[in-house]
């Protein structure tokens, strides 16, 4: 009897259990992310920080890598409208951030990079 309710407890906690969502397909324009940026889980951070479970962290929290002083001290959360911004206007967006790049103008590959980071957790 004892068994039975055993495994009984183990089935119900299995389907009760939340999926693992996977990550979204990497967009064809995170190209030009992924020269400076990893985004598997563990990578060691390069040019940029990995962006492996940067959704809803603050910004300027990724163990290991030299942030500036504008985006450690910075008090942006990485959400979604967060994240677009950023890509679009790193400069301003969060001045005095080193990110070196322009900026990626069109909105919807902007929210494109910004969901698949998003999904990485």
């Amino acid at each position: 009897m004892l068994h039975r309710l055993a495994i009984t407890s183990i089935v119900a906690w299995s389907l009760a259990a939340p999926a693992i969502a996977a990550p979204l397909p990497r967009p064809a324009v995170f190209g030009i992310c992924a020269a400076c940026h990893k985004t598997d889980k563990g990578a060691p951070n390069t040019i940029g920080p990995n962006l492996w479970g940067i959704a809803n962290t603050k910004a300027g929290d990724v163990p290991g890598f030299a942030f500036s002083p504008a985006m450690k001290s910075s008090k942006l959360k990485w959400t979604k409208a967060n994240l677009v911004a950023f890509i679009q206007e790193p400069q301003k967006t969060v001045p005095g951030t080193r990110m070196p790049f322009g900026g990626l103008k069109n909105p919807e590959s902007a929210a494109a990079i910004a969901d698949y980071i998003l999904s990485l957790k």
